[in-house]
């Protein structure tokens, strides 16, 4: 037996460079492989295969040996600049365009290069290495020679592979044989849809009648298989036996299925392989999100063109001034080698090494634990977010149910008349006969049924239709098969756990557990209920319609194995129910009251059917079941002519309690500017509840409810009489919502955008993801997306800063996410402290290193014109690159330290936050005003060398150098806020590389003068010249006209 270690590697792939989304190669029409088709597969023989199928091997990596190199140098240099810095190194091996030392260019550009290639061979061997390991797992095949090992790389379509318990299923299978006695079994499927919850997988049942295992090699039996696709949740197929007599024909479901990346929970399973490699259904889900880029970024960028533009006029301005004199073109070219400087080629490298700074700092914070940062690219995005649209489920609440309500139209009962509902249960077994008359009697005559026997009925209905299976533990380990043996003594010995795969359904049968009647047992064709007087009660379960986000019900057929009768139970959404159940006068208005309490509402209804009826309906099924196209929708239909006229029994309402801290969290957002959208698949009145019961519309808001709108004349009237209110919520329904985007797309988007909040209710994920798209579209802000479940992943890729909340409905959005927190309170904090201080510093940073570039341009500038406009580089070998490393490096990097005040403060006054989303940090004021700083720097220095020095052009470089390296260190102490002990230590480190450096560039700077008080005195004037100035201006605006920060840590 193995473990379940190799999962991890599997979902990995989110990093997979997806060239090809419908899983195949570029190159597959030559392997033969062609288009994606249906299939026929014989059980055990591989061989007989119509069509070539790919390796089952998993290969998450961007390269392979040979494409590596040339790859990552493409990526690089498929930037403008980037390949900008490449021409310039090149056009040193021109001799008329030399500048002094090759390795003037080449050690900078190299230096870069080998940081990112170094960055890209280490994911890439982690990558090698995952998949290595989930390739060479080792599984048991059965053959003609008995069972064999075979390594997961080696499976082929068509093989009978046996997966033990915990063991990850190596390819997309058909589930033929289970070691099981209830003959199903579990999958755990948290690495493939993110959903925690256990899912119930059933075999072929012609399969599981065999003997042994070994016997599926003596049939003649072969599956047919749709075309390879990437949704999960569904399958079309069939298997049939041709040696049988008759022939066997069954249909195939997702039920029968066990997709690649999933964990067998239970038992031992034999399955035949269907997909393999690039066309397993996990391969084909994972494609590349798209790339976000910051707009931080985009705004250096475009800073970085200004610079640019400045080089070229520059250069071009130096050879006017020539009068283009003699080849006044490779003038130009020299020029624009001489001030290359003006674009720093250290800004983008500076940058990402402090995103990853940033990225680690937010997972080091202990006040915000298990934080992971998915997107280092990204984390100045959070200083920024004007929008933050959030799930309410799970997100906002903490997806834990609790039953609240039980509703029967004249009666209902709260959390303090649940004994009530216990004696009426209780009646209704110890004192059988008060019950006979309801439910026997004809259906011709109506008899009034008893307030207790409805109470029986309706927590029958409960306790029956759902998807729930006990499991009994003990010690924590599952037991199920010798626990279904003797239920009256396993309910003593073992524990049970409720599996299902959502926490309403397991809420409602613990509720039904708490008022006497327990659910005990499960497998795929019988349910047994437990008595208050612990009579074992035995259903025959004759056919399941599961939930789905489309039908938004589910339902189940049962005989009572005591009486015969067969019933028909269902529940759903009131929404859908409300057109099935009988007409009623009540339904409506109590589904609304108990919404406005926060309440999520089902409708529980049931149908009683005779043996004719239900004969007539199970033939209709099993045919729309066997049909391979259009299935679901005849199934549908089938199901859909059971669905009338329906009894109602009762209403349930589960309270979804809110998460910790949810309220101050949404406080603090709203004092920061932020704006805060809840999109909820839930309806109206509950959604409308939370959001009062959040805090997200505060007592003294109104709320605007959106009247139901269909046409665009009602959209247009809806529009003007929301137009009129002001500072108020808005509350709109998904339907209404595609009504005013289609019609008043500008409009709606202006007025919803005024809103203090607005809540979009009964959302679909598209709708969620359009809303993102339209308010970046309208607004030009940054949005932040934050949910918990699978239907919030295409919200949290399509948003600015995707956050995911690792959540009862499992891991899917924390895993598509750019950030995963494990609560919704976390998000404070991460948007206040550290996407404030990641934004602050990244503006910092990028500024003092193009003002590191353009003091020394500004200086090269002022030599050439003194010269006569020589295009003669002021400094050259390793002082210009000990310039923009050695020396200057780790002082301006250790500006990601800095911080203007204390974490604490940032979240007492979120309104610090509001000053951020003008952009100030880093505009084109600021960008200005640094290039002003430059300009004046550069210029003292160059001049005050010129005036200052003596005899020796020596003396010029060695004054000059040695001011600029002090100023660059003293502008470093200029803008520190807060200083910490490494932004000390790495002042002290690069004077002192400098000190000590001096012995070995007698080449460049005449040593003995360095030593002479002349050269101290000047170096000292000219320093103080260039930096003073700076110093009391600082005073004098801290002093007249203080940030808003200075303010409170005063």
């Amino acid at each position: 037996m193995t473990d379940n270690i190799p999962l991890q590697p599997v979902r990995h792939k989110k990093r997979h460079d997806n060239k090809h989304k419908n899983g195949c190669c570029p190159w597959s029409r030559c392997c033969g492989m062609g288009e994606f088709r249906p299939r026929t597969v014989w059980l055990g023989h591989p061989e007989k295969r119509e069509q070539r199928y790919p390796r089952n091997v998993i290969n998450n990596q961007k390269y392979n040996f040979f494409t590596f190199l040339p790859g990552v140098l493409f990526n690089q240099f498929k930037y403008f600049f980037n390949l900008y810095f490449l021409l310039l190194a090149c056009s040193q091996f021109v001799m008329e365009l030399r500048l002094g030392a090759l390795y003037t260019y080449w050690v900078p550009l190299g230096f870069v290069l080998i940081i990112t290639i170094m960055r890209e061979a280490v994911e890439e061997m982690r990558c090698f290495l995952r998949d290595k390991e989930v390739n060479s797992q080792i599984y048991s095949k059965l053959s003609t020679r008995g069972t064999v090992k075979v390594k997961s790389s080696g499976i082929q379509v068509g093989d009978l592979i046996i997966v033990e318990k915990n063991q990850r299923v190596p390819a997309d299978m058909i589930f033929l044989r289970t070691s099981e006695r209830n003959g199903s079994c579990f999958l755990r499927t948290d690495q493939l849809d993110g959903e925690t919850d256990w899912k119930l997988r059933l075999p072929v049942a012609c399969t599981q009648r065999l003997p042994t295992a070994a016997d599926l090699l003596q049939i003649r039996s072969f599956v047919y298989a749709e075309e390879p696709n990437i949704d999960i949740h569904n399958f079309i197929g069939t298997f049939t036996r041709e040696d049988g007599d008759p022939p066997v024909n069954e249909s195939l479901s997702i039920e029968n299925t066990l997709w690649a990346s999933t964990v067998i929970a239970s038992g031992t399973v034999v399955g035949v392989v269907i997909y393999t490699g690039k066309e397993l259904r996990s391969v084909m889900n994972t494609s590349n999100p798209k790339h976000k880029v910051g707009l931080f970024d985009l705004e250096v960028n475009c800073l970085t063109k200004i610079l640019f533009g400045a080089l070229v006029v520059v250069s071009l301005v130096m050879v006017a001034l020539q009068h283009f004199a003699g080849r006044w073109y490779l003038q130009i070219f020299r020029f624009l080698l001489l001030f290359s400087n003006i674009v720093p080629i250290s800004l983008r490298v500076n940058l990402d090494m402090g995103k990853m700074v940033f990225s680690w700092m937010i997972r080091r914070d202990s006040k915000i634990p298990g934080t992971v940062v998915r997107a280092s690219t990204i984390p100045e995005q959070l200083g920024r977010i004007s929008y933050l649209l959030t799930d309410k489920t799970g997100t906002l609440t903490q997806n834990e149910m609790v039953f609240r309500r039980l509703h029967l139209g004249t009666v209902a009962y709260g959390m303090d008349s649940m004994d009530e509902v216990q004696s009426h249960v209780f009646s209704a077994y110890t004192q059988p006969s008060h019950d006979l008359p309801a439910s026997r009697a004809p259906p011709t005559t109506k008899v009034r049924k008893t307030i207790s026997s409805r109470v029986h009925e309706a927590v029958k209905a409960i306790a029956l239709v759902h998807n729930v299976t006990p499991v009994y533990e003990s010690n924590g380990v599952t037991d199920q098969a010798e626990a279904e043996q003797h239920y009256e003594d396993a309910c003593r010995v073992y524990q049970a756990v409720y599996q299902a795969s959502s926490p309403d359904e397991v809420s409602l049968v613990q509720w039904t557990e708490s008022v006497g009647l327990t659910l005990v047992g499960r497998d795929q064709s019988s349910m047994q209920l437990r008595t208050p007087s612990g009579q074992i009660l035995n259903f025959t379960i004759l056919q399941i319609f599961p939930f789905t986000y489309e039908s938004k019900r589910m339902g189940i057929i049962v005989r009572d194995e005591s009486t015969g009768e067969i019933t028909f139970y269902m529940k759903g959404a009131d929404v859908v129910m409300a057109g099935i159940v009988q007409y009623n006068d009540w339904l409506e208005e109590e589904c609304g009251n108990m919404a406005r309490e926060g309440l999520r509402v089902l409708v529980v209804s049931k149908k009683s059917l005779t043996e004719e009826q239900y004969q007539d309906f199970e033939a209709r099924y099993v045919q729309a079941k066997l049909s391979v196209h259009d299935r679901s929708l005849k199934v549908a239909t089938v199901i859909e002519s059971l669905e009338m006229e329906m009894e109602l029994l009762c209403l349930t309402g589960v309270e979804d309690q809110l998460q910790a801290d949810v309220r101050p969290t949404l406080e603090i957002l709203r004092n920061a500017g932020i704006k805060v959208w809840m999109l909820t698949g839930d309806k109206l009145e509950t959604a409308t509840c939370t959001a009062k019961n959040a805090h997200l519309v505060t007592r003294n808001q109104d709320i605007h409810v959106f009247r139901p709108v269909t046409t665009r004349g009602e959209a247009h009237l809806e529009l003007n009489a929301f137009r009129r209110k002001h500072d108020c919520a808005l509350v709109i329904s998904g339907d209404s919502l595609e009504v005013c985007l289609k019609f008043y797309e500008y409009e709606f988007m202006e007025l919803a955008c005024q809103c203090p909040a607005v809540v979009c209710c009964r959302c679909a994920p598209t709708q969620k993801a359009q809303i993102v798209r339209l308010l970046q579209e309208r607004t030009g802000k940054l949005t932040c997306a934050v949910g918990d479940g699978g239907n919030d992943v295409s919200m949290i890729q399509e948003a600015d800063c995707g956050v995911g909340v690792e959540g009862k409905e499992g891991k899917q959005a924390s895993l598509a996410a750019d950030f995963s927190v494990t609560q919704f309170k976390h998000l404070g904090r991460l948007l206040m402290v550290h996407g404030r201080n990641s934004y602050k510093r990244s503006a910092a940073l990028s500024q003092f290193v193009i003002h590191r570039s353009l003091c020394i341009s500004t200086m090269q500038a002022v030599f050439s014109s003194v010269f006569y406009f020589a295009s003669v580089p002021l400094y050259q070998g390793f002082l210009i690159i000990g310039y923009s490393t050695l020396y200057t490096m780790f002082p301006v990097f250790s500006l990601v330290l800095d911080k203007d005040v204390k974490s604490e403060v940032a979240m007492l006054y979120p309104e610090l936050y509001k000053d951020l989303l003008k952009g100030r940090p880093l505009s084109f004021k600021t960008f200005l005003i640094w290039v002003l700083i430059s300009i004046y720097q550069g210029s003292i220095i160059m001049y005050g060398a010129l005036l200052l020095f003596e005899s020796e052009f020596v003396h010029i470089v060695a004054i000059s150098f040695t001011s600029l390296i002090l100023t660059e260190l003293l502008m470093v102490a200029l803008t520190v806020q807060t200083w910490h002990w490494l932004m000390i230590v790495a002042e002290l480190l690069s004077l002192a590389c400098y000190v000590a450096s001096l012995v070995f560039l007698h080449e460049f700077i005449d040593v003995y003068f360095i030593a002479t008080l002349s050269f101290l005195w000047k170096v000292t004037t000219i320093t103080l010249v260039s930096c003073l100035p700076l110093y009391i201006l600082k005073y004098l605006r801290r002093r007249f006209s203080p940030p808003n920060y200075s303010k409170l840590t005063s």
